[in-house]
């Protein structure tokens, strides 16, 4: 399955008051592991960045007087997000953001939501850490993903460490070699923390991890004739 990890930063919080986006940051992963293809534009407003906005994430209008408007970049990123399952920490907010940012070209678009599934890691970490923090920084803390990179959000880098997260959150394998494009090569400290002597994890298979995991080998028998994992057993 592709999926596409996705992130925003905006020049306000209320898509409805007209604020816009002004950085889209976007990790590509196939069958859960990390494919090296990512997209990453910043975008001119035209508009004014909010003060509390631009604390959060640096980014100022000087910055982005060259940056393309969306409708320069909304084509190429239709087609880069469309058909894969999103993957989105608090995703009302994001698929807010560009659901009017495609409104303003053409009503025809659609929603995002119309172009492939959506999945928000924020419910899906309430679900798992009820009444804990579960903001991408302290889900970061708490499954051992090195954000020490992360001086201001940014779109491309959230969405590296949300990838990283959402691997770890659902049981899976980290993808190996992840790197910031926008702080540089940053080593996947999940991944290592998880090989230093003495501290693999020890991992608790749910009833319904266990059940799509026969699903997925019945469906390899069938298409395949024979499935090796069953041969295990037989070592």
């Amino acid at each position: 399955m592709r999926q596409v990890v996705l992130d925003t930063e905006t020049t306000g919080l209320n898509a409805d008051a007209g604020h816009r986006i002004i950085e889209v940051g976007c990790v590509e992963l196939d069958e859960r592991i990390y494919t090296g293809r990512t997209l990453h534009r910043y975008i001119n407003p035209q508009r004014e960045i909010e003060a509390g906005a631009q604390d959060v994430h640096g980014i100022s209008n000087e910055l982005l007087a060259d940056a393309p408007l969306f409708s320069e970049i909304a084509g190429e990123l239709k087609e880069f997000i469309a058909g894969a399952e999103l993957i989105i920490h608090n995703a009302p907010f994001d698929i807010g953001f560009l659901d009017a940012e495609y409104r303003r070209l053409d009503k025809a678009h659609g929603s995002v939501t119309e172009w492939g599934r959506v999945l928000d890691t924020l419910v899906l970490a309430r679900e798992r850490y009820p009444g804990q923090a579960n903001s991408l920084d302290a889900l970061c803390r708490r499954l051992e993903v090195d954000n020490s990179g992360r001086e201001h959000h940014g779109a491309l880098l959230d969405a590296q460490l949300l990838a990283e997260v959402y691997l770890s959150m659902t049981g899976g394998q980290v993808a190996l070699g992840l790197q910031s494009r926008s702080t540089g090569a940053r080593s996947d400290t999940a991944a290592r923390s998880r090989t230093r002597a003495g501290e693999l994890p020890a991992v608790t298979v749910s009833e319904q991890e266990r059940k799509a995991h026969e699903a997925r080998l019945a469906a390899i028998r069938e298409k395949a004739g024979q499935c090796l994992w069953d041969r295990i057993g037989d070592v």
